[in-house]
């Protein structure tokens, strides 16, 4: 798949995107990731990229021009442009699942009070929200959501189940069951017997209990068949 960001803070999203799976993913040539620094298209001799809002109102707003100038080269027939922006649809697995499927992105992370409308009307496909809070700027959020898209990419993860047994993943919408190593006792805290039994059959049906368990007690909205608008994490289960 082949990526590029678009952002005021090019290192925001270099440095982490550059180390484990992510960096192993471009090595391998799975992920083709390039950053771009929009200040390069600034305007004037300052580089400029935002200007105060029409109409009044607090902070900047990111000017059309320079965006235009570096997205548009970059477009081709398979290309899908995200925004990064609060006014988004809220990211979750299903969405991440869907945008793995696709040949190029180009993302755009805004900042400041947000970009010009234009930009949203000429250029942006989608726009994404990673949560109902505020950020620095959206060059965090577009690392969260390359690394959560890009590690559904066939091939990137060592294991092919990872993507499939872990919290949200598309099939159990439950979180993960509790994960041990070694030693099996830690100041006197004991590993679960039942994982050290060997007997496969009874650890998956106890992995799936305490899934259960785990979401019910931390994220009651993903329970099967409860009313997430009713239940709370203080109601009686019996």
């Amino acid at each position: 798949m082949k990526i590029d960001i678009v952002t005021l803070f090019p290192q925001v999203c270099t440095v982490p995107l550059g180390e484990s799976i992510m960096g192993r993913a471009q090595k391998s040539g799975r992920l083709n990731l390039t950053v771009h620094d929009l200040r390069l298209s600034g305007l004037g001799s300052y580089r400029k990229c935002d200007d105060i809002p029409y109409g009044g109102g607090q902070g900047m707003v990111l000017r059309p021009e320079p965006v235009f100038d570096v997205v548009v080269p970059l477009q081709t027939p398979a290309t899908r442009v995200v925004l990064m922006t609060p006014q988004g649809r809220r990211f979750d697995q299903k969405i991440a699942r869907e945008f793995s499927q696709e040949e190029h992105l180009i993302i755009l992370s805004g900042h400041y009070e947000g970009v010009d409308h234009r930009v949203v009307e000429g250029l942006v496909d989608d726009e994404i929200s990673i949560g109902d809070y505020v950020l620095t700027n959206g060059s965090i959020a577009a690392v969260v959501f390359v690394d959560a898209v890009i590690r559904l990419v066939p091939g990137v993860l060592g294991d092919a189940r990872s993507s499939a047994d872990e919290s949200f993943a598309d099939n159990t919408q439950l979180l993960e069951a509790p994960a041990y190593t070694r030693p099996p006792d830690f100041q006197g805290m004991q590993v679960p017997e039942i994982l050290l039994s060997g007997h496969h059959a009874r650890i998956e049906e106890w992995k799936k209990e305490q899934a259960l368990r785990r979401t019910r007690e931390n994220r009651p909205d993903l329970v099967p068949g409860r009313d997430k608008n009713t239940f709370s994490q203080g109601e009686d289960e019996t």
